[in-house]
């Protein structure tokens, strides 16, 4: 075992959307499997202090972590790979870390001095970096750092590395990925980008150890050796990422590629442990092997990015292997969905998923698809929005509150069954300001949500400003929608649910943010098994 924690870098070139993410994450969980303690963490250089108050459709997925963290979607798939749970420390911005510069100047810790990138910035950065191992809470940490090398904004990033490494000698290694284009007219792999883009990291002083390079086809040992010749490193560090079917595959094809080892190698870490894949490799064997098939339409309005929705997407992946059955995910664009279009457009689906959102684009066509699902008894999942719009939608047609809806979409609504936190009135900030984090919920014996849990008491993350209105819990209560689970400290409504349908819930929660190859959420378990026997 390592005497000190070790500190593992992971940089792209060539350019963005290679997978750094996946990468890290695979190294992380076959450092995990010999029976290391690892986490992974995430440098965004975008000046933005977290991205929860970025367009999804410029970065995806918003994350959130027990603590509250708005972070970088990426810490979904460390989560979903690792099984452990991240943090604040886990995602880390430029805007964070000249936030905390500044505030350290204007405080006057710095004594009067001149603040520079070079030592303040790239100080705080290498603070940053080390939090997660000062505890000695693990053996390893990994750290990605987002954009591409030769971006002006990744620069502090990487001076803060070269000097990591040389102020930590052998407990820093650093790995770099980058990209074999294939030439179909010529029919090779050209080499040229990659001895490029480390010709750049040379030129700010950092070596890679090991090169990871993507390719469609398979890297002979000719191209391995001679991308070892210009790039300064071993032929056997130059590691093949051939295209996978699923990103759950990545993890087996770098063990094969040795890229733990060679990583241990170059850290000086003796190791007799064998790598231990038996549950990842039990749940890759159901994923690949099912015995049937479900159409589960999710209804949202990003759906052009299906990052977007990555844990719902991933989480879906988790219950379907548990259920031996692959998940037909139908994108459908809610703002498309209407009155007279709506049979023909879900009468296919043998579960219907709404998702969350913000914002009044596309509301009327979610509302529809849960007036649909309730009508026509199809299995119903609704999440934060999607929640919030299934009691709009039974306000509306049940209860005969025909102009009711959230103050978030009308404020001048006569019914706001969905109504502004009072927390929330006075805040004009939007970032980090919402009810995020883990929330503990008390859900009622004999209900379905208590059947899908198996325990009174859970904690679940959250990420909203808009609650149930508890004004109206009569109303809907005597009407059949059952509040079935509260937050036990406000009171507050969690999960809805209709007793009488075959399986409608809506949770205000986000339960797709713990799901995980090793603990499938059984939420979204039990929602395919609906929709399986529907």
């Amino acid at each position: 075992m390592p005497k000190n924690t070790k500190y593992v870098f992971v940089t792209g070139g060539v350019t963005s959307s290679l997978g750094k993410g996946i990468i890290a994450a695979s190294l992380a969980k076959l450092l995990q499997a010999r029976g290391f303690t690892v986490t992974i963490q995430k440098l965004d250089p975008y000046i933005n202090v977290d991205p929860g108050t970025l367009n999804p459709y410029e970065h995806g997925e918003c994350y959130v972590t027990d603590d509250g963290a708005e972070t970088d979607l990426d810490l979904g798939h460390y989560e979903r790979f690792l099984n452990v749970r991240t943090s604040q420390a886990n995602n880390v911005t430029t805007g964070r870390i000249y936030q905390s510069v500044i505030e350290k100047e204007r405080k006057g810790e710095f004594l009067g001095k001149t603040v520079q990138v070079i030592p303040h910035i790239t100080d705080e950065i290498k603070n940053r970096i080390k939090t997660l191992g000062r505890t000695r809470q693990y053996q390893f940490v990994i750290t990605e750092i987002g954009g591409t090398v030769g971006d002006i904004e990744s620069l502090p990033y990487i001076e803060a590395v070269r000097q990591l490494r040389w102020e930590m000698g052998h407990d820093c290694a650093v790995v770099h990925l980058t990209l074999l284009p294939y030439l179909a007219t010529s029919g090779e792999l050209k080499t040229k980008p990659t001895q490029h883009s480390v010709k750049t990291l040379l030129e700010y002083g950092v070596q890679p150890d090991v090169l990871v390079c993507r390719s469609e086809h398979s890297i002979s040992k000719d191209i391995k050796r001679k991308i070892a010749l210009f790039c300064n490193v071993i032929p056997e560090a130059v590691i093949e990422a051939l295209d996978a079917p699923t990103i759950y595959e990545v993890p087996l094809l770098m063990e094969r590629e040795k890229l733990d080892e060679m990583v241990l190698r170059k850290l000086q870490v003796s190791h007799s442990s064998t790598v231990q894949l038996d549950k990842w490799n039990n749940f890759l064997t159901k994923f690949r092997n099912p015995t049937s098939e479900v159409n589960i339409g999710l209804i949202g309005k990003y759906v052009e990015l299906k990052e977007s929705y990555k844990s719902i997407a991933e989480a879906f992946i988790h219950a379907g292997a548990v259920n031996d059955c692959r998940v037909k995910l139908e994108w459908i664009h809610s703002e498309g969905l209407h009155p007279d279009n709506i049979d023909s457009q879900l009468k296919n689906l043998q579960g219907i998923l709404v998702a969350p959102g913000f914002g009044n684009r596309g509301i009327e066509g979610k509302i529809a698809a849960i007036k649909y699902a309730r009508e026509k008894n199809i299995p119903f999942l609704g999440i934060c929005l999607g929640m919030q719009c299934a009691v709009i939608e039974f306000a509306r047609n049940v209860l005969g509150l025909k102009d009711a809806h959230s103050r978030e979409m009308n404020p001048a609504t006569p019914d706001p069954v969905i109504d502004l936190l009072e927390a929330q009135k006075n805040i004009s900030h939007m970032g980090g300001t919402m009810r995020l984090g883990s929330y503990p919920c008390r859900i009622e014996e004999g209900t379905l949500a208590f059947r899908v849990y198996g325990k009174p008491l859970i904690n679940e993350r959250h990420r909203h400003r808009y609650e149930f209105n508890n004004e109206y819990t009569k109303k809907f209560t005597e009407a059949g929608m059952v509040l079935s689970g509260l937050n036990p400290d406000a009171g507050l409504a969690e999960i809805v649910e209709i007793p009488t349908h075959r399986f409608f819930i809506g949770v205000q929660f986000h339960p797709e943010y713990k799901s995980t190859v090793e603990n499938p959420h059984p939420l979204f378990v039990s929602f395919v098994n609906a929709s399986m026997g529907n």
